[in-house]
Formats: C-alpha cells, structure tokens, sequence
C-alpha cells in the first residue's frame, strides 16, 4: 500500500498528522509531507485515517 500525496491540494490545515504522526511530517508552514510512500505493516489503519481527515482530498491510498 502507498500514500500518495497532491502538494497542489494540500491547503496546510495539518489534519492528516494528527491520525498518522509517523506518516506524515508537516513543514514550517503546515503543509503535509509524506514521510514513508510505502506503508509499513500495521500503519494502514493510520494511513487511511489521514487520507480520511483530508478535507482537500490531498491524500490517497495506492493498494
């Protein structure tokens, strides 16, 4: 499974972090950064938590 992010629809809201802090790391201005494309075992859940908290649809899941 991948986490693909879309930089250009990510407004810098940080509400992806909250549910996958080891995901998705958040620069100086707030705008997402994927940590790890390839989600490791047992993070799934979180990733599709963050993917779900995007209220830009930024984020998505790759299977």
């Amino acid at each position: 499974m991948k986490l693909l992010l879309d930089s250009t629809r990510c407004q810098g809201y940080g509400l992806c972090q909250e549910p996958a802090p080891e995901l998705i790391d958040l620069d100086e201005w707030g705008y997402a950064q994927v940590r790890a494309h390839d989600v490791p075992q047992g993070d799934e859940d979180a990733a599709e938590a963050a993917v779900a908290a995007c209220p830009n649809s930024a984020l998505r899941l790759v299977k």
